[in-house]
């Protein structure tokens, strides 16, 4: 498969890419994922600069982010997947 990096393929994979680092994906899902950085190199350079951008922010942030503002990003989260969903 060739891809521009902006098909629905790319646009899902790429909206997908932090649960694919941090493995919370099932495994069908993430070989999904594997398959399509494996085949789009737009794809896979944004996954190696979002890998290398969150590489980066565990180093640098030692401190845990207050329960509440997790709670909160997590929800806002939630709700940006279900207006991509859409």
């Amino acid at each position: 498969m060739s891809c521009d990096g902006e098909d629905d393929d790319c646009v899902q994979a790429l909206a997908r890419v932090y649960e694919y680092l941090d493995g919370e994906m099932s495994a069908d899902d993430l070989m999904q994922i594997r398959e399509h950085l494996d085949d789009c190199g737009p794809c896979l350079r944004q996954y190696d600069l979002d890998k290398a951008l969150k590489a980066l922010v565990r180093r640098s942030c030692r401190e845990s982010a207050p329960a509440d503002l997790r709670e909160r990003i997590m929800v806002k989260i939630t709700e940006v997947r279900i207006e991509l969903g859409s």
